[in-house]
């Protein structure tokens, strides 16, 4: 059955799907970001996020302040340094056709409040399929070079980028004192197929694509092995850059070019949707005689005053966005179907194929999504099946050839039970009356797989960050009983001092190495408040609703107390609501999480081994850092979204009502109920100039 559209959905359907939406994302996040091991397409992955996007857009009261579509990169091997990004890397938004690249100029348009008769000019380029790096430059000279990692943090490389011709070790010209140019590493089809024979020749591995050829290269410890490849850089972007890199997107890339790096030729800037597609579509024409892999053309606006003010979300960027090219198809054998269990329970098909090359890349596996859609897909195994792959994760099977289907050929019955502790899994019932699409373990923490997926979420690189404490070495913790909750983790050496084996006994360790993993544990003895929320693995409580509780509750202790207080229509449940964006939804998972009260343990008893530090607000020297702030009426020199936007960036607490705790209001022309909320309460009230003079200029 078709999904209803947003405009014909009820407020209580689009409260239902949202909710939906979260856990069905925030499980796929966790298997691509922690795991490393998806079960979905990006073009899947995206048209979930582009789902819960036009919800949000249609019913903005119901926003998450953990909306899933808040996620970045993947955590950074152990085996580099680390390097934290002084600005972040983030990843863009993606456009799949011509409505979406008018949409994206809209919603530009709106966010800057400008006249439909302005001019939007946007750069487009092609989008190339490679690694994503950041070049640090100091007086003119390249002093490091970080992969894009999680975001946040990256690995660093620098040794390996120095061997690769198209990066400069020095810059041409006049340079600045510090630069961050950002770009991608990639590998030209012609060196890619000489460096698959002489693999061969070896006896040595070969790779799938162009794009696991350069990243395999440039993660090498050895940099004469990279010194070897023939690795390629385009530059298109920065980070940290404390002179400003010019007034427009092309003066600062054709800036680039001055200083010695390589731009890419295809780059122009266009002045409507209609300039932007059809460079599109020239761009997808030349695509097979480029010489090395594109996955889209991105769009960038061009003037960087304007890029300042519309900002980013906590994904990607508000003034960019990737047009993809359509997804490649093959056709192959369903031969069988296995279920994966996740922490929160959800029971996940993954599709058993007969390995085909799809786009160049051999696949063996993809995503079924839930068991609504093997129904109504009809897929059975044996069956023939259209696989489509978009991206480099697993792919989605299309459809199902039926002039192929074997004789006899079965309907597939989805398990009601558990494969991983026999319990049963059951769908939920939404709000709406209809049935959750997900179907989830009861078990609990009784159940292997969740307690291991939850053991994996609470030392994954997000969470308490443990180094050497890895998947694999969790699982092979768990079944022997050495973890078995995550206090464990913080008693395991005193318990490995009593025990009469040893982990320097056990096979693949010794002193050096276990020493290394205690010596980890202890770093994180000592953790920020918002990533401890984070680790606790509530569902629907991803990194940013956690900084959001972090800042809004300040100590461990009283956001425990206030959670354990949180329920429907009390004080602490009002105040949770409050908070800008978390909504009943998330409301609703933390009061059932701190209402069982092995959850409660759990916590109390970490506490005992970890000491936590308060979320240091984004701007400690604003004149509203730390502050509660509420927006109302109708706002005239700002948007609601950038009001809401600079207010963070500044330091402040967002609220969606007023309270006894509301620091300030700012209320424009029509406020009307917060206002008297706001009288009532003794908040004080200021206009939006005040508030513009109070935080400097803002514009």
């Amino acid at each position: 059955m078709a999904e209803k559209s947003p405009d014909q959905m009820s407020l209580a359907e689009a409260k239902a799907e949202l909710k939906r939406l979260a856990a069905e994302i925030s499980e796929h996040d966790v298997r691509y970001h922690s795991q490393d091991a998806p079960t979905i397409s990006d073009a899947e992955y995206d048209a979930l996020r582009l789902r819960n996007a036009a919800l949000e857009e249609r019913f903005p009261e119901l926003v998450l302040a953990d909306s899933p579509s808040k996620r970045v990169g993947a955590a950074p091997q152990e085996k580099f340094g680390k390097v934290q990004h002084r600005v972040p890397m983030l990843s863009l938004g993606n456009a799949f056709d011509d409505e979406d690249v008018a949409e994206f100029l809209g919603r530009v348009r709106r966010f800057l409040n400008l006249p439909a008769d302005t001019e939007i000019e946007v750069t487009a380029e092609p989008k190339i399929d490679g690694l994503s790096i950041s070049l640090r430059y100091e007086s003119g000279k390249l002093v490091q070079a970080a992969t894009r990692g999680d975001g946040a943090e990256g690995e660093n490389v620098t040794a390996n980028v120095l061997t690769i011709r198209d990066v400069p070790a020095k810059l041409e010209g006049r340079a600045p004192a510090v630069l961050e140019v950002r770009g991608e590493i990639y590998m030209s089809h012609k060196d890619f197929a000489a460096l698959n024979k002489k693999q061969n020749q070896e006896g040595e591995k070969t790779f799938a694509n162009p794009r696991n050829a350069a990243a395999g290269s440039l993660r090498q410890l050895d940099s004469s092995i990279t010194a070897s490849r023939p690795l390629r850089f385009f530059a298109y972007a920065w980070g940290e850059a404390p002179e400003h890199p010019g007034k427009t997107q092309w003066d600062a890339v054709m800036g680039f070019k001055k200083l010695g790096f390589p731009v890419n030729p295809l780059m122009k800037v266009c002045r409507s949707s209609e300039e932007l597609l059809s460079h599109y579509r020239s761009v997808e024409e030349r695509r097979a005689d480029l010489g090395y892999d594109i996955d889209g053309v991105v769009y960038k606006v061009n003037r960087l005053d304007w890029q300042e003010r519309l900002g980013f979300v906590s994904r990607s960027p508000r003034w960019a966005i990737a047009h993809k090219f359509a997804a490649e198809k093959a056709t192959t054998v369903l031969e069988g179907i296995d279920i994966q269990v996740g922490r929160t329970g959800a029971l996940t098909p993954v599709a058993r194929l007969r390995p085909v090359t799809v786009g160049g890349v051999v696949v063996s596996n993809a995503t079924l999504h839930n068991e609504d859609e093997i129904a109504r897909k009809d897929l059975r195994i044996g069956d023939t099946v259209i696989v489509q792959r978009a991206g480099d994760v697993i792919p989605q099977i299309v459809a199902m050839v039926i002039e192929k289907r074997p004789r006899g050929a079965k309907p597939y019955e989805f398990p009601k039970v558990c494969p991983a502790c026999g319990s049963h899994a059951e769908r939920e019932e939404r709000e709406t009356g209809k049935t959750d699409a997900v179907r989830r373990c009861t078990g609990g923490l009784i159940c292997p797989a969740q307690r291991v997926e939850r053991l994996k979420h609470f030392a994954s690189r997000n969470a308490f960050d443990i180094e050497g404490l890895g998947d694999k070495i969790i699982e092979e913790f768990y079944h022997d009983g050495l973890i078995q909750s995550p206090s464990d983790i913080f008693t395991l050496e005193a318990r490995d001092k009593r025990a009469l084996k040893k982990l320097r006994d056990r096979e693949g360790w010794g002193e050096a190495s276990v020493k290394k993993l205690f010596e980890a544990i202890d770093q994180r003895r000592n953790i920020a408040l918002d990533r401890f929320i984070f680790a606790l693995g509530i569902r629907h409580v991803g990194e940013t609703t956690a900084r959001v509780l972090a800042r809004s509750y300040g100590s461990a202790k009283f956001f425990r107390d206030q959670m354990i207080a949180a329920w429907p229509d009390s004080e602490a449940w009002n105040e949770l609501n409050a908070l800008d964006g978390i909504g009943a939804v998330v409301a609703e998972s933390i009061a059932q999480f701190f209402a069982e009260q092995h959850n409660v343990e759990v916590v109390d008893e970490l506490l005992k081994h970890v000491t936590l530090a308060a979320l240091a607000a984004v701007a400690a020297s604003s004149p509203v850092s730390g502050k509660t702030v509420v927006f109302t009426g109708a706002l005239e020199m700002m948007t609601r979204e950038e009001a809401k936007s600079m207010a963070e960036r500044l330091g402040a607490k967002v609220s969606g009502s007023v309270s006894k705790k509301t620091d300030l209001l700012v209320a424009g022309p029509g406020a009307g109920s917060k206002l008297k909320e706001a009288q009532k309460h003794g908040v004080e009230v200021i206009d939006e100039a005040e508030w513009f003079r109070r935080v400097g200029n803002g514009k």
